[in-house]
Formats: structure tokens, C-alpha cells, sequence
């Protein structure tokens, strides 16, 4: 019988995985934290244990001659110092990662007129539910995909949002024509999914394999629905909850 032994990286791995959630961060943030160690480490060449101060200045600059968004760089150097700071408990190299400001840019807004153009257009009454729901109800692309039935409240005319962006619950108003339309994509609604999942926790617009349908999905019917309607500007799931505001 073969053992197959552990590896520094998978040992590091490991251990990552463990000290996230403790520090109650969120599946999200587990998957980039990791992904940006493996990147980390795929261009150092060896473990991350092993690095020094001039390889992590190194790293950094590789990242913005490479090419890397500014977001997209912060966002790998959040996870790589969290490496640092947590797991290895190395803050003489935590203290050699910095952050770096992104360009303010204003938000693309979209008039009453173009909104109600991309609902009357929407290609299929789910392509409609979803940015009613984010516009009317003000609801983050996130929020409106992980819906469930139990926090529909018809009766008082409420969402509940539960642990949404920094774990916080809250309630939003639903306007008695979006419950109209919810009510009308019950009836449309595939319920493949629905077999052995209590009423309260089915979800409002699924996706596949038991699950919810994903943010970038949403983005794909949204921009759909979007250029049915014959809007050429180059827009966004923000722009419409942007609009909303």
C-alpha cells in the first residue's frame, strides 16, 4: 500500500483552510485567499514559508508589469497577506504588501425610460423577475439570485435579506407589483429541483444541480434583456441598482 505523504504546500493549505473560517470570514473569501496563495507560490517556485521581504516587493511588481487590474491585484494581495499575517505569522512580510487606490470613476445611470425598456423587453418573464427585483427592491445581484421562498414575506410586503455584504440581515419593501410578478413566475417556475427541499427553502429562481442560480448568470439575461431593448451603453448589474438609488 502506497502513503502518500503531505506536502509543505498542502500542509500550508490546510492550515489556511482552518484559520478563514475562524476568523469568520466567508466561503468567498476562502476560495480567493487561496487562490491568490497558489499564485503567489506558483511564481515564487517553492513555498510561501520560505519567502523574504524582496520577494514579496517582487511579487507586487510583478503583478502591475504584468498586466493585473488594480482591483484584481489588491484583491491577490489581500489573500497572500493574510498568509502572512495569519497562517504564518510572518508580519515583518505582511508589512511589505500595500494597497493600491483605484481611479474613481462615475457610475454609469440609466433613466426611468431605459429601465422600464430592459423589463419590457426582458426575453423570458425570469429575465424579468430578477432586475424587477433589483431595481424595484433596491437588491444586490447576490441578494436576488439566493432568494428563497421564506423570505417572501406577501403578507406585510417585505424581503428579508439574510447575511448579505458584511453579515448583516435586513428588510426591504416589496412593492405590490413585483409580488404580482413574483406570484406570476411561481406558476412558470421550474420545479425539477423541488423534490425532497421543504417549501420554505426552495429558491426563488433556480439554477441546476440543487442550486441557485449564479450572479454571472443573472448578469448574462440582464445585458440580454438590455440589448433587446437597444440600449448600446456598456452596462452593468451595477448600473441598474445604481439607477435604483
Amino acid at each position: 500500500m502506497t502513503v502518500q505523504q503531505s506536502t509543505p504546500m498542502a500542509r500550508l493549505r490546510a492550515r489556511m483552510i482552518t484559520d478563514i473560517p475562524a476568523r469568520n470570514l466567508g466561503p468567498a473569501s476562502q476560495t480567493s485567499h487561496l487562490r491568490a496563495c497558489k499564485r503567489f507560490a506558483a511564481w515564487l517556485g517553492r513555498s510561501p514559508e520560505t519567502a523574504a521581504p524582496d520577494d514579496v516587493r517582487d511579487f507586487q511588481r510583478h503583478l502591475m508589469e504584468s498586466g493585473t487590474s488594480i482591483c484584481t491585484r489588491n484583491q491577490t494581495m489581500t489573500g497572500v497577506k493574510f498568509l502572512f499575517r495569519v497562517t504564518l505569522r510572518r508580519h515583518d512580510l505582511a508589512a511589505e504588501v500595500f494597497s493600491l487606490k483605484e481611479p474613481v470613476k462615475v457610475p454609469l445611470v440609466l433613466s426611468g425610460n431605459e429601465v422600464t425598456r430592459i423589463l419590457v423587453m426582458a426575453p423570458s418573464l425570469k429575465a424579468r423577475v430578477m432586475p424587477s427585483l433589483a431595481y424595484g427592491c433596491g437588491l444586490r445581484a447576490g441578494e436576488v439570485v439566493r432568494l428563497k421562498v421564506d423570505d417572501i414575506d406577501g403578507a406585510q410586503n417585505i424581503i428579508h435579506i439574510v447575511q448579505s455584504k458584511g453579515r448583516k440581515d435586513r428588510n426591504v419593501m416589496l412593492p405590490a407589483g413585483i409580488l404580482g410578478l413574483l406570484r406570476d413566475w411561481w406558476k412558470e417556475r421550474p420545479a425539477g429541483q423541488d423534490p425532497g427541499v421543504p417549501g420554505p427553502d426552495r429558491v426563488i429562481v433556480p439554477g441546476y444541480r440543487g442550486k441557485h442560480l449564479s450572479a454571472r448568470q443573472f448578469s448574462r439575461l440582464f445585458k440580454q434583456a438590455a440589448r433587446a431593448a437597444g440600449i448600446t451603453k456598456p452596462v452593468t448589474l451595477h448600473s441598474i441598482c445604481v439607477s435604483q438609488a
